[in-house]
């Protein structure tokens, strides 16, 4: 018995116009995704790789590719095979297929061949993730602790005995191996043109280093959810020369903010900022508490220097006065808010033009960003 299906206009038309429609949204999806392809941001990248790590992550990355674009095309050259060579077509006779149903032959290939697949992947990929993680010659290169906080980094340098927070200093081409732990929840540490994630957890250390090739400023991120200011947990990674850095952490370590020449007006703003007990949370210099420790709020040490802060702020006088008057209406979550006697507006001010003052060295993150 045969069905002829015979649409009439007005179905014709309806068919067309919902296949048409769905075209229309495939072409515009691609287009948004192409176009979308090309946002970003320089140094925030895993797909331009400018560090050790990350050159081993982009070569998963593309072994991985590779992998999938095979299966892909072995399944679409079967699928067109199968469609040309097998469609029944006007005037065959009616057969049953051959049953391939217990075949062992056949389902040994298609189990192997996804497991030899597997292999190739995971083999490289675990060795990538233990090499990285492998410390036996930590005590030859630079050692930094690195404690994550809600939602905010802090930067212990053992050998050199300084403390910062935010905006991490290496030198290039040279291994830092960096020791992760949190004081809340769980953090995880990443620099996408540098290296791979680590996961931060309260109970262990976590370790692995990295090398960067070039110098100039890296944007990292905390790649796991952490809090409702979670995507405001930004930080630097500022690569500079050997050089630089040596003179970086010379400047680091013989700065003491008591010296620092300040104008009127910022010197209202330091007395202000120790009456208001700022400093029970805030360290300004390496004397206000020892190498090891980790103070309640970030380091203000290099503030002045500093190109963003609470993660993605601008330091004007006009922010930092906002942030100080109302933090959470800024960075929802953070501990700053309701820690310290209200300011006012004039209070304010002056504290933050003391803050703007806080420039350590003339080794910077805007002097590697120009």
């Amino acid at each position: 018995m045969k069905f002829n299906v015979v649409l009439n206009e007005k179905e014709r038309y309806a068919y067309m116009k919902g296949w048409m429609g769905k075209l229309r949204a495939l072409i515009l999806l691609g287009s948004l995704a192409f176009i979308l392809s090309g946002c970003g941001r320089d140094n925030l990248t895993a797909l331009v790789p400018k560090g050790y790590g990350a050159d081993i992550s982009m070569q998963l990355i593309i072994l991985t590719t590779v992998v999938m674009t095979f299966v892909f095309l072995v399944v679409i050259i079967l699928y067109v095979i199968v469609l040309t060579r097998f469609r029944k077509k006007k005037g065959d006779p009616v057969i049953t297929p051959e049953q391939v149903e217990g075949n062992k032959t056949l389902e040994a290939v298609w189990t192997i061949i996804p497991i030899i697949l597997v292999v190739i992947m995971a083999v490289p990929t675990v060795f990538a993730t233990f090499h990285l993680a492998d410390d036996s010659d930590a005590e030859d290169h630079i050692n930094i602790d690195i404690t994550g906080n809600q939602y905010w980094w802090h930067y212990d340098y053992q050998d050199e005995e300084i403390s910062t927070s935010q905006d991490l200093y290496i030198p290039v081409n040279t291994k830092v191996y960096i020791h992760l732990i949190t004081n809340d929840v769980l953090h995880s540490f990443w620099v996408p043109s540098l290296s791979g994630k680590l996961d931060v957890n309260p109970e262990n250390t976590n370790t692995m280093y990295i090398e960067a090739y070039e110098e100039g400023v890296y944007f990292g991120k905390c790649a796991e959810l952490c809090g409702p200011s979670h995507s405001l947990m930004d930080f630097k990674v500022v690569v500079v020369s050997e050089e630089e850095y040596e003179q970086w952490v010379a400047d680091m370590q013989n700065f003491d903010s008591e010296k620092l020449e300040l104008d009127p007006v910022a010197q209202e703003g330091k007395e202000l900022f120790e009456e208001k007990a700022c400093l029970s949370c805030h360290a300004t210099d390496t004397q206000n508490y020892s190498a090891g420790s980790v103070p309640i709020g970030p380091d203000l040490t290099q503030f002045g220097d500093r190109s963003r802060f609470a993660g993605y702020l601008e330091p004007t006088k006009e922010n930092l006065v906002k942030w100080i008057q109302d933090p959470e209406s800024l960075k929802p979550g953070n501990l700053m808010t309701g820690a310290y006697p209200e300011v006012s507006d004039d209070e304010a001010d002056k504290i933050a033009e003391y803050l703007l003052q806080l420039k350590p060295s003339s080794v910077t993150a805007e002097s590697k960003e120009d």
